[in-house]
């Protein structure tokens, strides 16, 4: 038999192992606990972000989860309780952050949207339209700048219909002295009620067109006699862009240059692809987006409400029209300033009306406002043109001008019928869209086509409670856990479609 020992020294090493040993052990358990936590906080968040709603990827191409779950009632409390339902029942969890599809005016709409025309299309879509940009703007400041002229014009024609009747009502004496004649020859009746001539100026005139602009809007004269004008219309105190939204909080990840020149043509080549315009594209059955059937939406004209934001189709295509109209109407008087022989006809014409009315020293002022009011009669033939389907001309040439001096005297009168021709390699209607949509604010088309998109889900699947400011795209959740003895462990979750 032998005694055995321990020493005091082999004790305290014993125990100092053994203190390691289950030391190594709990900061496993720890460390496991919480990288276990962690993986179903993650699992958690990313089933809660597999739910998206499917309408919205497949008619819109963006992800985002409809936060009330079909019920209209939103709360953030949906979320932490579809996490919980997915394995974090044991956690304590509070949304820090989040991320709604209208959030800064509508930024993770529009990264999305650029970020599906980049894939699916590439920049080649938009290749030959990067150089027109300028050109763009160009056109935009000469239409403003004649809608200044445009609204003096008829100012200019009662001038020149008062300096009429006030000759009328000096007697029309001759250089000799002898009443009753005018400078147009002995023998013309001059009354001073009628002068000669101001029938031919007031009623049936070259101005006509222009004042039946002003008196109904350019729809009474630009409309093709087959076309027919859309009744529809909205609320627009419902819309996302005009209504208070839910706003989110936190900071996020963020796309940088999401207003540059190829970004805005992409974002507006997504929108000529995913709403409907007055006309179709060549070739198109209907006038309607890419995504939907005909007489399915609340409005006909969706790309010329995201432009105009007016309330019916009849308001949109109206205003939109009148910035066309403003625009042909400035190309096509730098056309006639340049062409002699149009001149020619319109002195002839004003120096006929002028010594009619016996006011013969104001032929070049009239002349010039014939010009001009030729100018509007042509920008009306193109719209009836572009509106039907058809391509003009840019810059008008002698052989692509189609309206003649004739035929302005009539037009505006509901009687003649001048719709125009197509013109090979001219513009189309879409291509005005296309301008229009470059040269409008960003943020304004983002919010107004977000309008679109919550209008025509509710309306095509019958999900009256869809809105997008309850569409979620990114969220940051801080969880709490315990893991072992009343420890606790607090963790940053983050998610995002990206």
């Amino acid at each position: 038999m032998k005694k055995a020992e321990i020493t005091a020294f082999l004790s305290l090493v014993f125990i100092l192992t053994i203190s390691f040993v289950l030391g190594i052990l709990e900061i496993s358990v720890i460390h496991t606990t919480k990288n276990l936590n962690r993986l179903t906080a993650d699992r958690a968040v990313f089933s809660v972000f597999g739910e998206y709603h499917r309408k919205l990827l497949e008619d819109y191409h963006v992800f985002a989860i409809e936060g009330s779950y079909g019920t209209g009632g939103y709360s953030e409390d949906k979320l932490t309780g579809r996490m919980q339902y997915y394995g974090t029942a044991g956690m304590e969890q509070e949304i820090t952050g989040i991320q709604y599809l209208t959030d800064l005016n509508g930024q993770a709409f529009r990264e999305q949207a650029l970020q599906y025309m980049e894939e699916r299309y590439g920049l080649s879509l938009i290749r030959d339209f990067t150089g027109l940009t300028s050109q763009w703007e160009e056109q935009a400041i000469q239409g403003q700048d004649m809608e200044e002229t445009e609204g003096s014009i008829l100012d200019q024609v009662n001038d020149l219909m008062e300096s009429a009747q006030s000759s009328g009502e000096g007697g029309g004496a001759d250089p000799e002295g002898n009443p009753g004649t005018d400078s147009a020859g002995p023998g013309t009746d001059v009354s001073a009620s009628d002068p000669a001539g101001m029938e031919d100026l007031t009623e049936g005139g070259p101005f006509t067109c222009i004042e039946e602009i002003e008196k109904s809007g350019i729809l009474s004269v630009v409309m093709p006699k087959d076309m027919e004008l859309s009744g529809l219309e909205i609320d627009p105190d419902t819309q996302p862009s005009t209504r208070s939204l839910n706003t989110g909080r936190g900071t996020f990840p963020v796309r940088q240059g999401t207003n540059g020149i190829e970004e805005k043509l992409l974002f507006n080549e997504y929108v000529l692809k995913n709403f409907s315009s007055a006309v179709p594209d060549e070739g198109g059955s209907g006038n309607t987006g890419e995504n939907t059937e005909a007489g399915s939406r609340s409005l006909a004209y969706e790309a010329e409400y995201i432009l105009e934001g007016k309330s019916s189709d009849k308001e949109n295509l109206e205003s939109f029209l009148m910035k066309l109209f403003l625009v042909r109407m400035a190309l096509n008087y730098v056309y006639l300033m340049g062409d002699s022989a149009k001149q020619a006809e319109v002195s002839a014409l004003a120096v006929a009306v002028t010594t009619a009315l016996l006011i013969p020293e104001a032929a070049e002022v009239l002349k010039q406002l014939i010009l001009l009011a030729w100018a509007a009669g042509e920008s009306v033939v193109d719209i009836r043109v572009l509106l039907s389907g058809s391509r003009t001309a840019l810059m008008k040439t002698s052989d692509t001008w189609q309206l003649p001096l004739s035929s302005l005297l009539t037009l505006g009168r509901g009687t003649e019928q001048i719709d125009g021709s197509d013109v090979s390699g001219g513009i189309t209607y879409k291509d005005y869209l296309r301008m229009f949509l470059f040269l409008k604010d960003p943020d304004e088309i983002t919010m107004r086509v977000l309008d679109r998109v919550e209008e025509n889900i509710k309306l095509e699947y019958g999900m009256e409670w869809f809105r997008t400011d309850q569409c979620i795209t990114k969220i940051e959740t801080k969880n709490t856990s315990e893991i072992l003895g009343g420890i606790t462990y607090t963790f940053p979750v983050y998610f995002g479609y990206e």
